[in-house]
């Protein structure tokens, strides 16, 4: 008997199928995208199955609207992969489709560095890299991590292994941090695979990302390179998975389901048989805790190979200077340019100053609808808030007392590029930060004009810390290398230490003179210190060591739970309750903390305030399952949300 009603999941927080049926005109079937009736609106959904006969109970079903797909977009084995991350990352069915298949929800990055970035590949395989090529050549399966200095030829490493996978007949999944760097990355591999690549990002328009998905999913091609979401890409008879700089935040998703790129790869290979190589000079802190426990294995790269050697650092205290840039590092900056050489600034924070304060009352002007201060954008004239997009024209006197005795504090890139072009008029001194590069190609021109030599000064945010190698780079300054320590997290530490260390990483990479400045108000900050000396085996042992007093991941794993709404009252009751059933359901066992409710560190962010409970556990499984069964029968009062976080990496 024909099929006559198809069952359709939705990209919405309800954990079920809706059945359809489907006018005489249209033909459809598992693996199709359709537009379909849900209450009053129309929504795009997945047919996922087929009945012959209707749902017990139900008098009224609906029929599909449209057939959205020429042909299948999806099959079985993504559907199965699906309903894992439904059930690890506890949302619905819907969204974990939605989220893996192109066309879906975005992800937030930039555009893609076009330049050409194929350098200094002439130098032979050294013994370290031919070692741990081999060692990946003859696993059958496992995870390996690539534990290489900046500029160590880890790339070559992955670029050999995909090699070997490829002629065995098999499928290779490049996973990289950001899109900005995907581009270096597919020349060197399509150098040598050729047409056999597919490029899965969101830099592209939902038809290109649905070409290359279908390619793969066809087997016309088995090497993919893509961000965070290159994931899931339906590779057949899948080899080798390879995460790039594994360290980065950017491969944990901000919203629904809120998955982990290692985890969902290091389930792929578990399922399919494959081989995990993730890599980085700064490893996550699970990452070096499982390679010290020898549940990963290290493959260690100790040199750099292109002429470089690891950079000189020096602290310098910002206490006694009279600006942002320190007179050593105004110094350092001329003697790089006279010796022909460039200088990268990094700073992490966007704008001109990062908030308005009323030195009579103490008054600080913060968002009208997040708990954060606005920044000062002078090149727009405005004060910003970067969680919800609110702005407001800078004021001159006090909205609280009235006083006129008011300023900005702190500083951002636009302020530090604004004192750079004061002090070195005759340099060509390019901001790049998310607000500078957003017309189309201004990222790749700037990143290209850099490698020429056409720019002496190159500023930035996060984006000139990732990976990319500029041969004519002498010094690197760091602005402030505070700004990361201040936040309420027990992260804050590992995120400030890997930072300093990959942006050091940009200096000196094909000279052996190679020079970093750090920036501070606290020069014997243990963290900074150990970053700046290279002690990297000594800041992993130290911060091992304080999460095991506190009981924080790596040694317990944490489930965070987010409860949000426009009433405080409403919010903060729904979390109380959620506790209540937490503790009704089952005691938790001795090695169970369940912290909270308390107020997030934002505790406001666009009009919405937020509470959260954070469960924490050395026994995962049990304290999954008995947050996942309540979750099922929770339902929140109407107008709060809850976010479900499994193993946060904020706690913001």
């Amino acid at each position: 008997m024909m099929p006559r009603f198809f069952e359709v999941v939705f990209n919405i927080p309800v954990n079920r199928c809706f059945s359809y049926t489907l006018p005489d005109n249209m033909e459809v079937k598992p693996g199709y995208r359709v537009l379909a009736p849900f209450g009053k609106r129309e929504l795009v959904g997945c047919v996922t199955g087929t009945s012959s006969r209707p749902p017990a109970g139900v008098k009224e079903i609906k029929e599909i609207q449209r057939v959205i797909d020429k042909r299948p977009v999806f099959d079985d084995s993504v559907v199965k992969l699906a309903r894992w991350i439904s059930t690890m990352y506890m949302c619905s069915l819907g969204e974990a489709l939605s989220t893996m298949l192109p066309g879906g929800r975005r992800e937030v990055e930039l555009e893609e560095y076009g330049g050409s970035l194929i350098v200094d590949r002439e130098f032979s395989l050294d013994e370290q890299q031919v070692q741990a090529i081999e060692r990946i050549k003859e696993a059958e399966g496992g995870t390996f991590y690539l534990y290489g200095v900046t500029g160590s030829g880890k790339t070559e490493v992955f670029l050999q292994a995909a090699k070997e996978t490829v002629s065995k007949g098999r499928g290779v999944i490049y996973l990289v941090p950001e899109i900005s760097l995907t581009h270096q990355v597919v020349e060197i591999f399509s150098s040598a695979f050729g047409s056999n690549v597919a490029i899965l990002h969101s830099g592209l328009t939902p038809s290109q990302r649905l070409k290359e998905w279908l390619r793969l999913f066809d087997g016309e091609v088995n090497l993919v390179i893509g961000a965070r979401s290159g994931v899931f890409a339906p590779v057949k008879k899948l080899g080798l998975i390879i995460i790039d700089e594994e360290h980065e935040n950017s491969y944990k998703s901000g919203s629904t389901p809120r998955y982990h790129a290692r985890q969902v790869a290091m389930h792929r290979c578990r399922t399919e048989k494959a081989v995990l190589v993730m890599g980085s000079a700064t490893p996550s802190l699970e990452a070096y805790h499982l390679m010290s426990q020898g549940r990963l294995r290290r493959l260690t790269l100790s040199r750099r190979l292109s002429g470089g050697l690891m950079p000189d650092v020096e602290i310098q205290d910002l206490k006694n200077e009279a600006g942002p840039i320190s007179a050593y590092l105004i110094s350092e900056i001329r003697k790089a340019h006279t010796e022909g050489r460039q200088t990268i600034l990094f700073l992490n924070r966007r704008g001109f100053s990062y908030y308005f304060h009323c030195r009579s009352c103490g008054f600080e002007m913060k968002c009208k609808n997040c708990s954060v201060s606005l920044t000062f954008h002078k090149s727009r004239n405005q004060l910003i808030c970067h969680y919800c997009g609110y702005s407001i024209r800078p004021v001159d006197i006090c909205p609280d007392c009235g006083s006129i005795d008011v300023g900005y504090s702190g500083f951002g890139t636009e302020r530090i590029e604004e004192e750079i072009i004061k002090v070195f008029p005759d340099l060509k001194t390019k901001r790049i930060d998310t607000d500078a590069v957003k017309k189309k190609h201004v990222l790749r021109k700037i990143l290209n004009d850099f490698r020429n030599g056409d720019i002496d000064i190159l500023l930035g945010t996060q984006m000139v810390a990732k990976g990319l190698n500029f041969p004519g780079v002498k010094l690197v300054g760091i602005i402030s290398a505070d700004t990361g320590l201040q936040l309420p997290d027990f992260r804050a530490a590992e995120r400030t230490f890997n930072l300093v260390v990959q942006v050091s990483g940009r200096a000196g990479r094909s000279h052996p003179d190679g020079k970093v400045i750090i920036q501070t108000f606290k020069p014997d900050n243990e963290t900074i210190r150990l970053a700046a000396d290279g002690k990297i085996d000594e800041f992993y042992k130290r911060e091992l060591q304080a999460r095991k007093k506190l009981n924080f991941p790596p040694f317990s794993r944490l489930i965070r739970l987010v409860f949000r709404g426009r009433s405080r009252k409403k919010a903060f009751k729904s979390a109380c309750d959620f506790k209540k059933l937490f503790f009704r359901e089952k005691e938790p066992s001795g090695s169970s903390t369940v912290l909270g409710p308390a107020e997030c560190p934002l505790s406001v962010i666009a009009g919405s305030f937020r509470y959260h409970i954070i469960f924490q556990s050395g026994s995962f499984s049990e304290l999954h399952k008995q947050v996942r069964n309540i979750l099922e029968t929770y339902t929140p009062p109407s107008g709060v949300y809850v976010e479900v976080d499994v193993d946060p990496l904020s706690m913001l």
